[in-house]
């Protein structure tokens, strides 16, 4: 025992690794699908260490892992959140701002009513609506209070407590509700209603809007020889009468490339390659000419499947017809072979509405794709290195900005560190979709600080608050969960209600906009799975974006007001 307090004197850091390891094990662990998530195993690791001894861990450490954290959830957040402020979205947005408004209110409304202390209330309210980086929000407001380090220890303590009481019960019961209780409520079959709106999406409105479509049919490339009637033909017209959105990739004529607009009169002799659905191509000799091995045409044309991340505002909230109307040229030879939303694949017809923050895979020749991606977004190199000066740089205003408070009558206000840093994250992320040249930021690269980052804070809070904890869960353990409860299915029930009744949104959306609200993923897949339908997913990436800008912030609003209280 003299040995694990020495290290623990010593290396401290260890530990917290060794908090962030079994976490992360213990949260990958699945129950016929359910798992708890590493967040709340790696506090309940670290609360559970922190009883090994005294851990002394410095502030530093906390508030550069929750910067990296909530700074790069503002980043991911930032496109989806700045599109989202729109007319075309305004339903859905208002679906987040009731879960996030009513959570609000019935925390306060306790905490004043049980006289909870602020820390209690703030990991109250992050465990019961699900939102973990509220209590980085909550702890950085906390310590602009000016209380003493013992007080401070054990409101920080109090976060964590309440936080690991209601947090693993709030994700069950939403898991529960949105796929279960949300149809009842509105009176629905979940299934039926996804067929019902899997068979309005693919209505289309005509064949002008169905040879628009992007539809992906086994992309092919195939080389011939023009002959025939073909010569003397031009492009448009070849393209016209064979259909199905094939178009000339390339157009060699004596050795030279021609450029193959829609213009363009093939010539006899001609090695042309075209490019579009294998099913079309099979056919396509017969309109103009034999086929050719042509390894040397077709080299460079064949192009791979390539990855597109929405960012153009112009196109959020609208469908993929709309889309490809207004991109019109640029779209030609190029197909979408999917389309994913925070990882969940979306169905794809004419009217799928496409978001900003949406992943497309756009397939074609390498010259079309470059062509349409650059009319869409910004294509995801996985290769790319991050852009440390523009992160750094980044995070170190926001802890600036969060640095001066004022006085609102009896109340002080300032937005934090993790506010200021949640702010400038969502500008760096907008303004990465507005100049695509700077401030890389990988997928994969984000994920890894969003993991270190919450998960380092977490270990952090637990380890240093183990004892308190402890014995914060045995004071109130009955208490919140019992409010935890309340705080989780008033908002949603609420929620859906006014999602049905007032704004009179689709029941399958409903569902998709109250796991975003929640930011529970796995409700997104629940809902999915009871409507054996995809449809479900369109509804999430308004509520999801705006919900996790809305609730981060709702840890310093907690604080100060039960604090002024």
């Amino acid at each position: 025992m003299d040995t694990i307090r020495w290290v623990i004197s010593t290396a401290p850091e260890i530990f917290l690794l060794l908090a962030i390891a079994l976490g992360t094990l213990f949260g990958r662990l699945q129950f016929k699908g359910f798992s708890v998530g590493a967040t709340a195993c790696t506090l309940v690791a670290a609360v559970l260490l922190g009883l090994l001894g005294n851990f002394v861990i410095p502030p530093l450490f906390k508030s550069i892992f929750f910067s990296l954290f909530v700074f790069t959830i503002g980043y991911k957040s930032g496109p989806e959140f700045f599109a989202s402020l729109s007319l075309r979205t305004l339903s859905q947005v208002a679906v987040a701002l009731v879960v996030s408004a009513t959570g609000l209110t019935l925390v306060l409304v306790f905490a004043f009513a049980f006289q909870l202390d602020p820390g209690t209330a703030a990991g109250l309210a992050s465990g019961s609506l699900t939102q973990s980086s509220m209590i980085g929000t909550a702890s950085s407001a906390l310590a602009q209070l000016g209380l003493t380090d013992d007080v401070l220890r054990q409101q920080q303590a109090n976060i964590a407590a309440g936080y690991a009481v209601t947090y693993i019960l709030g994700y069950i019961l939403t898991l529960l509700f949105v796929p279960f209780a949300a149809p009842w409520l509105m009176g629905v079959d979940l299934k039926e209603e996804a067929v019902k709106l899997e068979a309005t999406l693919s209505g289309g409105k005509g064949k002008a809007r169905e040879a628009r479509s992007l539809g992906y049919q086994k992309f092919k490339a195939r080389a011939y020889r023009v002959g025939g009637a073909a010569a003397g033909q031009t492009v448009g017209a070849i393209e016209e009468r064979i259909g199905h959105r094939v178009v000339f990739g390339r157009i060699v004529r004596r050795g030279n490339d021609v450029e193959s607009k829609r213009q363009t009169v093939l010539e006899s002799g001609d090695e042309v390659v075209l490019a579009g659905p294998a099913s079309a191509l099979i056919k396509a000799g017969t309109s103009i000419g034999p086929e050719i091995e042509g390894a040397e045409v077709l080299r460079e044309i064949l192009g791979d499947a390539i990855g597109v991340l929405v960012t153009n505002n112009e196109l959020h909230g609208r469908t993929l017809s709309e889309i490809a109307d207004r991109v019109g040229d640029a779209a030609r030879g190029v197909f979408l072979r999917d389309l994913t939303r925070r990882g969940q694949e979306v169905p794809l017809t004419p009217e799928t509405t496409i978001y900003v923050g949406d992943v497309m895979t756009l397939v074609g020749t390498t010259r079309d794709v470059e062509r349409a991606a650059a009319e869409v977004g910004q294509v995801l190199r996985y290769g790319d290195r991050t852009d440390i000066a523009f992160l750094a740089a980044g995070i170190a205003a926001g802890l600036l900005i969060g640095l001066p408070s004022f006085k609102v009558g009896s109340f002080a206000v300032t937005l934090g560190g993790a506010g200021g840093t949640l702010v400038l994250g969502l500008i760096c992320g907008w303004l990465r979709t507005r100049r695509p040249t700077v401030g890389s930021f990988p997928p994969a690269a984000q994920q890894t600080l969003s993991d270190i980052g919450l998960g380092g804070f977490i270990a952090a809070i637990g380890l240093a608050n183990g004892p308190a904890a402890i014995a914060a869960i045995q004071s109130h353990g009955l208490l919140l969960l019992s409010l935890g409860i309340v705080v989780t299915l008033v908002p949603l029930t609420i929620a859906t209600i006014v999602a049905h009744r007032i704004l009179r949104l689709n029941p399958v959306i409903i569902c998709g906009a109250l796991a975003g609200a929640m930011t529970v993923d796995a409700a997104v897949a629940g809902s999915c799975e009871r409507a054996d339908s995809q449809t479900p997913v369109l509804g999430v990436a308004v509520p999801y974006a705006v919900g996790n800008v809305l609730l981060t912030i709702l840890g310093p609003v907690i604080v100060t007001i039960t604090h002024a209280g």
